[in-house]
């Protein structure tokens, strides 16, 4: 394997409309669609889909919904043998609202979403560490720090997707989970939640004393900040017609993932998936716009940038 992803996986509800239902009255849908979501799931659909050997570890019901949940991960080129499965109905269910006009989203998740998370006894360490890359999205936070200390002793590398926060802070077993990750890629407000700090590129810096090398704190159309100790840059979004936001920030890691596994310059790789996150905003729901490494490299040529 390149990558493993450990994490959560989901069946999203797609449903496109220009004004929310009232239960004093309905709404007309626009658009309407059943795709396969989650941060760690979706990222290892779009490395999958660049071309990288890709695995999901993570947990899944036993009905006909977790049967279209993992049928969308396999279907995205990704191996789920090492999917556990719960004697019980797929509870990671996402209802997504996208906004027609704006492509923006609201999310409603089934009750006992989080219920009965994965323990480290259930994983496979030679699976795992057969990989260059562990991917984790903060669920099952004990397995995952688990997980990414076997990488570390078999001297290989673990990133982290952190998605945008309102929060104040950062959870404590989000800090320990920190400490044993390499690249730390971040949404809107969570290096304000981990740092303090307001301002992209001064939360970037602050937070690599908490144990990442790399901090990318993505910004939505503004863009992503990139900070280690010997660079800072900024990394402008690429303007497309948005359908959907959704899945945007996923499809970034997974496609920043491919840049590292190729070793790329840093301001590469972060073009390449900003790229990559564009291009999958084109269509409605978070993996079935993802595209192929060709067509995104197609797409950069045609704005004078060669991969």
């Amino acid at each position: 394997m390149d990558i493993v992803g450990l994490g959560m996986s989901t069946l999203d509800v797609l449903i496109r409309l220009g004004e929310m239902p009232t239960w004093e009255r309905g709404a007309r849908i626009e658009g309407f669609g059943l795709d396969g979501g989650g941060p760690v799931g979706t990222a290892c659909v779009a490395a999958a889909r660049l071309g990288a050997s890709v695995g999901f570890v993570g947990v899944a019901g036993n009905d006909a919904v977790a049967e279209l949940k993992l049928q969308s991960l396999r279907e995205g080129g990704v191996d789920t043998s090492r999917v556990v499965i719960r004697n019980r109905p797929e509870t990671q269910v996402v209802v997504v609202h996208v906004n027609e006009e704006t492509g923006e989203r609201v999310f409603s998740g089934l009750r006992g979403f989080g219920d009965d998370p994965l323990i480290a006894a259930e994983l496979d360490r030679e699976y795992v560490t057969s990989a260059a890359w562990l991917h984790l999205d903060g669920s099952h936070p004990e397995t995952a720090i688990t997980a990414a200390q076997w990488m570390h002793e078999a001297g290989k590398q673990v990133a982290i997707d952190c998605g945008k926060t309102d929060a104040a802070s950062v959870a404590p077993g989000m800090l320990d989970l920190l400490r044993h990750v390499d690249v730390l890629i971040c949404g809107q407000g969570f290096g304000r939640a981990l740092t303090g700090h307001a301002d992209p590129r001064s939360a970037g810096e602050a937070a690599l004393a908490f144990g990442p090398r790399i901090v990318v704190q993505t910004e939505g159309m503004a863009g992503s900040y990139t900070v280690t100790a010997g660079e800072r840059f900024h990394t402008l979004a690429f303007e497309v017609e948005v359908l959907d936001t959704t899945g945007a920030g996923d499809v970034f890691h997974g496609a920043y993932l491919v840049g590292l596994l190729r070793e790329w310059p840093l301001e590469t790789i972060a073009c390449f998936a900003s790229a990559v996150a564009a291009l999958k905003c084109t269509h409605l729901g978070g993996r079935r716009g993802i595209p192929t490494f060709e067509a995104t490299a197609a797409f950069l040529r045609e704005r004078g940038l060669d991969l």
